[in-house]
């Protein structure tokens, strides 16, 4: 049985005795066990095995030692000092980087700091800005209801006097002048509203800000994005990799959970026809109906509470979400702003206006004939949309406009006329804010969505286009009923309100109560208040 190798017993360097026969020197050198052995081992455990004298072979083995010690000395020894010295550079080096980043790292966050103290300077300033010029508009008002309290009494004395005095002349004359009014309640001005909402998940947009991160180890590469892919999965953002393949639609991440069936928070008959609605801050909303000449401002329960009267047609309606001043085309090309409860004109079109919708920039998109431009409040055009490659315009017959607030894409509701270059299906075109087209919704439900009756077969109506707080497209659909929301990206969500009669307008206020004007021309004006979603 063989000796385990675990066992055998092994020579300690220097020792000159036989390990296998005590007190036996190593004399000799076994060629074919390459080690030393005694005499006795000749005739024992290497026997018959090639062996030579240790002297003979120890001449052999003093060149490789020799050239083994210059080898090192001339060259690994060399080699190893410079990396010695090497890594006193490196130490240095790595001190100073990290020094350097750390110290742009600081300046970075400086910046950032004095950006935010400069935008927080500025707000303030916007904040007292405001404050000081509803000031003045309350003073004003005051002033003018005071001069209209006196009028008035002074009209009810004057009055007095002419029944007192019992003149035909002077009863008739007074009869006339309490009927024709000379003075008229000063309008309620408009004030100026502000909204400030915390970020409440800022990490994201902070390293941003800060800049990109990136650090290297173990043959890695590895990113601040690709650290937080995790986290922002979890938190129902997209994925790097989502990133990458986004289109060039700006999509709008939707926050808001949709209810499981719309609520009719308020249902109201009006006074008036309506085919555009502009809902306020202070829950009322302006309304108007194609080329009449009057404005109306409704409250939650339909009652009329101001009217403003205009020498000519009104075409469309649009508020401001930065002054909330209410804007206004009319037949005659002019651009309109409401101020002090006057129509005051800003500008005029070389072509009549059919739509129109005031920007959170503070611009002013006008729809026309073939085209859409968009214009300063004082007129200036900034662009206008071009004729595509086919050369059809890319807005033959614009009809309503409107503005997202995520995104700040444009959705214009095209009636597509033949006479205006169109095939005369009604659809609706999505474009960024350069005006390039992004998408075309022409009316699509996908055949597996049922929830809500359909009246289906009758051609897409666009009555109305609107966004929600969270980017989602809200349209109107006349001949079919009912109100459709789609996502920003145009992606079909749901039906959000069937009716028993034609939609003619819809309008979103600033808690996504959705305001639907449903009716016809001659059978009733009836403005239903609905909650789809609760944000």
């Amino acid at each position: 049985m063989a000796t385990p190798i675990s066992q055998i017993p092994l020579r300690i360097k220097g020792q000159t005795t036989c390990i296998h026969h005590k007190g036996r020197q190593l004399e000799f050198y076994c060629e074919k066990c390459q080690e030393l052995v005694c005499p006795k081992c000749l005739s024992s455990i290497h026997k018959a095995h090639p062996v030579s004298e240790l002297s003979e072979i120890t001449p052999q083995k003093e060149p490789d030692i020799k050239n083994f010690i210059d080898r090192t000395e001339k060259n690994d020894l060399v080699q190893i000092g410079k990396y010695i010295t090497t890594t006193d550079t490196l130490l240095k080096d790595n001190t100073s980087t990290f020094e350097k980043l750390s110290q742009k790292l600081k300046m970075q966050t400086d910046k950032l700091k004095q950006k935010l103290d400069m935008l927080t300077a500025q707000t303030l300033s916007l904040y007292h800005k405001m404050e000081e010029d509803n000031t003045k508009l309350i003073k004003k008002y005051k002033q003018d209801l005071e001069m209209y309290e006196k009028q008035l009494k002074q009209q009810i004395q004057e009055c007095k006097a002419a029944l007192q005095r019992s003149s035909h002349i002077q009863i008739y004359d007074t009869y006339c002048e309490i009927h024709s009014p000379t003075y008229s309640l000063p309008v309620k001005p408009v004030l100026g509203t502000a909204n400030f909402t915390p970020n409440e998940s800022p990490q994201d947009n902070l390293k941003k800000a800060l800049g990109k991160v990136i650090t290297s180890g173990q043959g890695q590469t590895l990113t601040d994005q690709d650290r937080s892919v995790s986290t922002s999965d979890d938190l129902g953002q997209p994925s790097t990799q989502q990133q990458r393949s986004e289109t060039k639609v700006k999509k709008a991440v939707t926050t808001c959970k949709l209810l499981p069936q719309t609520k009719v928070v308020e249902e109201l008959g009006s006074p008036c026809y309506i085919d555009s609605t502009c809902p306020t801050t202070d829950g009322q909303v302006w309304t108007s109906f194609w080329n009449s000449r009057t404005l109306t401002l409704l409250d939650r329960k339909g009652i009329a509470i101001q009217e403003v009267n205009h020498n000519a047609g009104i075409y469309d309606i649009s508020l401001s979400p930065t002054t909330h001043t209410l804007w206004v085309c009319d037949r005659d090309n002019h651009i309109m702003e409401l101020v002090s409860g006057r129509l005051t004109q800003r500008f005029s079109t070389k072509k009549v206006p059919s739509c129109i919708c005031v920007t959170a920039s503070n611009h002013v998109i006008v729809g026309m004939t073939k085209h859409i431009s968009k214009f300063t409040t004082d007129g200036k055009m900034v662009c206008t949309t071009m004729v595509k490659g086919t050369g059809k315009p890319l807005v033959c017959t614009p009809d309503r406009i409107s503005e997202c607030p995520v995104t700040h894409n444009v959705p214009v509701t095209d009636f597509n006329s033949e006479s205006d270059g169109g095939d005369g299906n009604k659809h609706v075109v999505v474009m960024d804010t350069d005006f390039k087209e992004l998408f075309v919704y022409r009316g699509a439900i996908p055949s597996t969505y049922r929830p809500t009756p359909q009246t289906g077969g009758i051609p897409f109506y666009p009555r109305g286009v609107e966004y929600d707080s969270v980017g989602n497209l809200i349209i109107g659909d006349g001949n079919n009923k009912r109100v459709l929301l789609i996502s920003g990206g145009g992606e079909f969500l749901r039906v959000i309100y069937t009716d028993t009669v034609s939609t003619w307008a819809v309008g979103i206020d600033r808690e996504d109560v959705l305001w639907a004007v449903f009716g016809s021309m001659f059978l009733g004006k009836k403005v239903k208040l609905l909650q789809y979603s609760s944000v």
